[in-house]
C-alpha cells in the first residue's frame, strides 16, 4: 500500500504527542501493511533468482526445491512456508541468514518450527563444515533440545537434498496460498493483546 496523501496520517512529529486517535490511524494503517506481508515475500523470494553463489542451482531454485520436497512429503502447510521461506535472508545476512528468516516467521509458526528455522545453518553445517576447517559437530551443543531431530531431519530430508538442477518444482505461484494463509494472523507479537483469562 503507497502512503499516499489520500490516507490519513498521524499528527504527531514525536511519539510523546501521540493521541489515541493517531494511534488509531496507525494501527489501521499496519492491519492493512500486514496483509500485504506475503506479496512482498514474494518479491523478495524473487531476488534469490540468477544467484548461484557457487551452487549448481540458484537460491530461489533451492527455495522451491526444499518446500517441493516438504510439499510431496505431507508436511503440513506451516512447515512446507517454513522451507520456503528458510534462506530468505541470504541477500541481507550472508552471514546469519537463518536468523532473518527465523525472525520473518516467528509471530506466524510455532515454536517448534521457529526453532528449526532459526538452528537450520548449524545443522545444515553437518554436510559441509568439514570441508571448510570448521566443526561438523557444530549442532551437537544442541543435542537433547526438544528439537534436535526435527530440525536434524529437516536439513537431512529436505534442505540439503535441494541441490538438483533436474528435480521439478513446484511454481513460486503454487506457494502463494500457502503463504497468504500461514503469513497472514499473527500467532504471538508483542503488538498483540493478550487474551482475556
Amino acid at each position: 500500500m503507497a502512503d499516499g496523501e489520500d490516507h490519513p496520517r498521524a499528527k504527531f512529529h514525536a511519539m510523546t504527542d501521540g493521541t489515541p486517535e493517531d494511534w488509531g490511524i496507525i494501527a489501521g494503517a499496519s492491519v492493512e501493511f500486514g496483509r500485504e506481508l506475503p506479496t512482498r515475500l514474494i518479491a523478495h523470494l524473487n531476488l534469490l533468482k540468477g544467484d548461484c553463489g557457487g551452487f549448481a542451482i540458484d537460491r530461489l531454485e533451492h527455495s522451491l526445491q526444499t518446500a517441493t520436497r516438504a510439499h510431496q512429503a505431507g508436511e503440513d502447510e506451516e512447515y512446507v512456508v517454513c522451507a520456503l521461506l528458510h534462506d530468505i535472508g541470504d541477500i541481507l545476512g550472508p552471514r546469519n541468514h537463518a536468523d532473518i528468516a527465523a525472525a520473518i516467521l516467528q509471530p506466524f509458526v510455532s515454536e517448534r518450527n521457529h526453532w528449526m528455522v532459526a538452528h537450520h545453518a548449524i545443522f545444515q553445517g553437518y554436510y559441509f563444515f568439514h570441508h571448510l576447517g570448521l566443526d561438523r559437530d557444530m549442532r551437537d551443543q544442541f543435542r537433547g533440545h526438544p528439537d534436535f531431530e526435527h530440525t536434524a531431519k529437516f536439513c537431512h530430508v529436505y534442505d540439503q537434498e535441494a541441490f538438483d538442477p533436474n528435480f521439478k518444482s513446484m511454481p513460486l505461484e503454487a506457494f502463494e496460498p500457502m503463504l497468504q494463509r500461514v503469513m497472514s494472523v499473527p500467532k504471538r507479537s508483542i503488538y498483540l493483546r493478550a487474551a482475556a483469562e
